[in-house]
């Protein structure tokens, strides 16, 4: 079993509230889900309205798909918001698969 992360971190530089960020997170979750089928989950900077970071996980049974769609959707999160990029990770993950050892 493969898993593959992708960490995205933003600075959201118009965003006064954390409402106004819950909205922009939100619909990049929601695009990212429907687009890709990952999960997708804000995963630390909760309590603060000018930083945004998401996790992206995707599992697969092929390393070279994993990386293929997590390249993927780091392409559409670039192309389909304004809000500034500012960091970027991948990793790759191999886990041993239970029935392997059966």
């Amino acid at each position: 079993m493969i898993i593959g992360t992708l960490t995205l971190r933003f600075r959201l530089h118009a965003v006064r509230s954390l409402k106004g960020k819950r909205q922009i997170a939100s619909s990049l979750k929601q695009k990212l889900r429907n687009r890709f089928n990952v999960s997708v989950s804000e995963i630390c900077a909760q309590d603060s309205h000018d930083r945004l970071v998401l996790g992206v996980v995707t599992v697969s049974n092929d390393t070279r798909h994993a990386q293929s769609t997590l390249s993927k959707a780091l392409d559409f999160v670039q192309s389909s918001t304004s809000e500034e990029l500012m960091d970027t990770s991948v990793e790759i993950f191999s886990a041993d698969d239970p029935s392997d050892t059966l």
